[in-house]
């Protein structure tokens, strides 16, 4: 989404907690093909080529691990 655009994105969030997947669900409608991105996340790309949905394998591992790695690129870009 452009800055400049005045158009809102609406997401939808599920969570299996039994199997740890989150999946975020950009643009309602069937899937026709999709990516996986590393071993713990893949997208999923509707018939224009579209991201239509995210899938995250292993979440809980994987989304602290992504926000540490932010934390620290903060910190080490705040020393400077």
């Amino acid at each position: 989404m452009d800055s400049c655009s005045s158009e809102r994105l609406t997401l939808k969030v599920n969570y299996d907690a039994e199997e740890d997947i989150l999946y975020i669900v950009v643009k309602e409608g069937p899937v026709s093909d999709s990516k996986e991105v590393d071993e713990d996340i893949r997208l999923e790309f509707d018939r224009n080529g579209e991201v239509a949905g995210i899938e995250i394998m292993n979440a809980r591992r994987s989304i602290a691990k992504t926000l540490a790695q932010e934390i620290a690129k903060e910190i080490k870009a705040a020393s400077l």
